[in-house]
């Protein structure tokens, strides 16, 4: 894997030096274009295919080293199988399916987008530049030492394609989601040494550089406001709790109501007085995934600049055991005036949410509400790691949502809210308690953060399971996965913009 990649866009024609990555089918053809540029190499697939036993099956590759007068130095050969998988290619994963394929000794290396009997569009060639950009990214800025020379030069990735001028165009978009991405990661990534709240709301705020207004609320801001369950979280913490909501006005009329996006930002997660077990510990960096996703969006949003009204808003706090920290058995008052008993501090996240979630609602009156929380353990039970849990009361908004899932491959499942589950979280002493129990554990806490959205079209996306540490793609090999950005991105872009 690369250090950096440096991409650039080309029409098809004579390739020298460096790698060759071109395609095939399962019969083995290659494109009269990639014949031309690179005279013989048909006859050469399949001579290697032969002595390989190389069958051609989807996203199969076979590996050549060319021989004199090829004018490169390798050539990869990557099978998109038989004629209906080919026309269903997703593009995004073939690109970091690609650059996968690359040793890591490689400097310069050319895609030849061109396929036999298939067209491949400018959106397809910009969707294969962003898996590829998504693929390449690394977190290292912390060690010391280079683990090898290759590991750490950069690549300089040439596309060529028919599309060349248009997949140029297409590919500015691409390049903004996958900014968003990898700042996503990156913020997941860090440790919570480095990315406590006060951090947190800085690095967002650099957002302003891009066109987007952030306004931070400091612990007195949040106090005036009332919000007691939020503040509760981070109170046995010495770094104070912020709650920063970025806006990004970029629709046509500047006053339609906004669509608005809200993150968990738990920096660290210590469990608070109801301790977590050391073991996996180190992991709770990754708590404020939700936060993560929504700031890498605002980024995606402003830098394509987006024609829609956003806003982001993240509730940033660090859960510790101090002796200043709240207690089983407190009780808070939130923002709502709704009070909440305390019976667990480890479920913290749906506290900063209530009153985010209240604000935000309240103050501008959204379209929709989404947030996203790394909220409970329970939804990686029912779901494992390859689908977030989506919790809706709006149907229009979940179906819009699991269709964008499907197509971006960051993929949401529904799953039920009701007043039998809401029964679990009435509380003796308060108007709720903060946890149900271990039964139906995610569904509880959706019905929590349900008491505090009103009539607002809202859904809720648990994505414990595929923030951090989720399994590896051919996108992502990165802890911090970013999950979310391209989501949302697509969700805005088909159905919010205009």
């Amino acid at each position: 894997m690369v250090s950096e990649l440096k991409l650039s866009f080309s029409k098809v024609e004579k390739i020298g030096d460096g790698i060759a990555v071109i395609f095939t089918n399962i019969d083995l053809a290659v494109s009269p274009e990639t014949e031309a540029a690179l005279p013989g190499i048909g006859s050469l697939v399949k001579r290697a295919a032969s002595a390989d036993n190389f069958k051609g099956k989807a996203l199969s590759s076979l590996d050549i080293l060319a021989p004199l007068g090829l004018g490169v130095d390798r050539v990869i050969v990557i099978s998109l199988g038989k004629s209906e998988e080919s026309a269903r290619t997703d593009w995004v994963k073939a690109g970091g399916s690609a650059i996968g394929k690359l040793p890591a000794s490689a400097r310069s290396a050319t895609v030849v987008l061109d396929l036999p009997g298939i067209a491949v569009t400018a959106e397809q060639v910009a969707d294969f530049a962003l898996g590829a950009r998504l693929r390449a990214y690394k977190f290292e800025r912390y060690k010391t030492r280079k683990q090898d020379d290759a590991a750490h030069k950069v690549l300089e990735l040439t596309i060529a394609s028919a599309a060349e001028g248009a997949a140029k165009k297409a590919a500015k978009s691409r390049e903004a989601i996958a900014g968003g991405v990898r700042l996503a990661r990156d913020l997941v990534n860090e440790p919570p040494n480095v990315l406590y709240p006060e951090a947190f709301a800085k690095r967002a705020a650099e957002l302003e550089e891009l066109g987007v207004e952030i306004e931070i609320l400091d612990v007195k801001a949040m106090k005036k406001l009332g919000m007691g369950a939020l503040l509760g979280v981070g109170q046995g913490s010495e770094h104070d709790s912020r709650l920063v909501v970025m806006r990004w006005n970029g629709a046509k009329n500047r006053e339609a109501k906004p669509v608005a996006f809200i993150g968990k930002g738990v920096t660290f997660d210590t469990g608070g007085i109801s301790i977590k077990p050391a073991s996996g510990m180190e992991d709770m960096k990754g708590d404020m995934g939700g936060a993560a996703c929504v700031v890498g969006l605002m980024h995606a949003l402003a830098a394509r600049k987006a024609k829609a009204n956003v806003i982001g808003a993240i509730g940033v706090v660090e859960n510790m055991p101090d002796g200043k920290a709240q207690r089983p058995g407190d009780i808070v008052t939130s923002m709502s005036g709704q009070t909440i008993e305390i019976i667990n501090t480890d479920a913290e996240g749906r506290l900063v949410l209530a009153d985010v979630l209240w604000y935000i609602q309240d103050k501008y009156k959204p379209q929709f509400m989404i947030d996203l929380a790394t909220l409970t353990g329970a939804i990686m039970v029912a779901l494992g790691q390859e689908y977030a849990g989506l919790f809706s009361n709006n149907d229009e908004l979940a179906g819009r949502l699991f269709m964008a899932g499907q197509a971006t491959g960051e993929r949401v499942w529904r799953m039920p809210l009701g007043s039998e589950y809401d029964k679990l979280i009435d509380s003796k002493f308060a108007d709720m308690k903060n946890t149900g129990g271990r039964n139906g554990g995610s569904i509880t806490a959706a019905q929590f953060l349900q008491r505090f959205v009103n009539e607002t079209p809202w859904a809720h996306l648990d994505i414990a399971g595929t923030a951090m540490g989720s399994p590896a793609s051919d996108v992502n090999r990165s802890w911090g996965s970013g999950w979310g950005v391209r989501l949302l991105d697509r969700l805005v872009a088909e159905h919010y913009e205009g």
